[in-house]
């Protein structure tokens, strides 16, 4: 291949098949499923100019159909400072290399170093690493630390009211690394603290207990008592939250957690299909090495000025692969560096404003979608956010309703059950629109 950006050649992939010894390309994918399989042509159009490119993509644009959002599950419609692209486009922030280089970068180990801070100020626990790919796999990456420092525990309990989007990312994990994970039941929407204590005094295994807060159906639970209960068993606590509400609710520092993990999407960074992200992760100073990542730190140089290092990198470019502690290199870091601008922004102040307005919102969401006589709450239970509400209609045909007017109105959970979330960007006019779409 002498042009290596230009597309493969057929002789350039019957070139490549050969080496690999294989026939053909179906033979290459035989272990897709057949459904899957794209079959056709691609509808790729003719050579054009730019011009022609930009007025094509433009057109594809337009039929986009931009929606007022009421959903969340996770991923939430906050505001995005229009300041904050700008800034992340600064050259001190660019660089070709690895974010965690430090002979090339002071300004991306600057920014690291406050985001670390930062994450560790809101989630209320001792350390935090330079951010993950996601809240999904940094929740699996503490199920890993968990087991990693319980030595020879190997089972990790999960609360049934943690994101099923989450569970099944530990369950890969949990599968391909030799860990058991068990559920822990739930009721009326919270964790069993009973039935955590009874697996906990039956199983001489277990290496960390997971949670989320808020849970998968927005309700904020009460975990007093967890900590003593799963410290007592010599396991880690492990609190997955949704960081943008932490600003207002009790940080799982407060609720004794050893490790704090999630994703930090709530902090500014608009929706997306599939992201990127960006994962962050907290633990206590005792759990330190046991921590994937990367940890930038403050020093002097030799003529007395600050300047940011990389504290501890003894991670997988530097020791034997089959060692490592993760397998996370550079991540999106970019993603951390949006976070950390959103919040240096938005300071504390403006972080709890908008959780208390995303919280006044989707209370009066819900008070009057009850109030007519068609919604019920389906757990009585504090929420935040985000709420689960029983309808005694069509939810298909009430979506429908909703898209047809402009509303993503909300997430179906089951036949009869739909999910909605407020932020603060919300107006008390888009509320009651969706209110009388009912």
């Amino acid at each position: 291949m002498d042009y290596k950006y230009f597309p493969h050649t057929e002789a350039d992939i019957e070139s490549m098949l050969a080496t690999v010894g294989i026939g053909s390309i179906d033979e290459l994918y035989s272990d897709v499923p057949e459904a899957v399989r794209f079959k056709g042509d691609y509808q790729l159009p003719s050579e054009m100019s730019e011009l022609e490119v930009r007025q094509l993509f433009e057109q594809l644009g337009s039929m986009n159909q931009q929606l007022t959002c009421f959903a969340g599950a996770g991923v939430y419609d906050h505001y995005t400072p229009s300041v904050i692209p700008n800034l992340l486009s600064r050259s001190e922030f660019l660089t070709s290399y690895t974010p965690y280089q430090a002979e090339i970068s002071q300004g991306t180990l600057h920014y690291i170093f406050e985001f670390q801070s930062m994450m560790a100020e809101l989630t209320g626990m001792d350390i935090s690493n330079a951010s993950m790919y996601d809240g999904t796999t940094a929740t699996a990456e503490a199920m890993m630390m968990a087991v990693a420092a319980g030595k020879k525990q190997n089972t990790v309990l999960v609360s049934e009211t943690v994101d099923p989007k989450t569970i099944a990312v530990l369950d890969t994990y949990a599968h391909f690394h030799g860990i058991e994970l068990k559920m822990i039941p739930s009721e009326n929407g919270v964790t069993n603290l009973s039935a955590l204590s009874s697996q906990l005094s039956t199983q001489e295994s277990v290496a960390g207990v997971i949670v989320q807060q808020p849970n998968r159906y927005g309700i904020v639970e009460d975990y007093s008592g967890f900590a003593d209960a799963i410290h007592e068993h010599k396991a880690l606590f492990i609190v997955n939250s949704i960081i943008a509400d932490l600003a207002v609710l009790k940080t799982p520092g407060e609720w004794g957690a050893d490790i704090a993990c999630g994703d930090a999407q709530s902090l500014g960074i608009p929706m997306q299909w599939g992201g990127p992200y960006v994962g962050y992760m907290c633990c206590t100073e005792k759990l330190i090495r046991k921590m994937p990542g990367r940890i930038v730190g403050r020093t002097q140089d030799s003529r007395g000025q600050r300047a940011f290092v990389l504290t501890l990198q003894a991670r997988e470019q530097h020791i034997r692969r089959q060692k490592a502690t993760s397998n996370i290199c550079s991540n999106q870091s970019l993603m951390a560096l949006w976070v950390t601008v959103y919040c240096s922004l938005m300071g504390k102040q403006g972080l709890k404003e908008a959780a208390q307005l995303s919280y006044a919102g989707a209370h009066y969401l819900c008070d009057q979608l009850v109030a007519t006589g068609r919604f019920s709450l389906v757990c009585h239970q504090p929420f935040f956010n985000e709420f689960v509400v029983r309808y005694d209609g069509d939810i298909d045909a009430l979506q429908r309703r909703f898209v047809d007017n402009g509303i993503f109105g909300g997430i179906k959970v089951a036949d009869n059950q739909i999910m909605f979330a407020v932020t603060e960007k919300r107006t008390k006019e888009e509320i009651d629109k969706l209110v009388e779409l009912v």
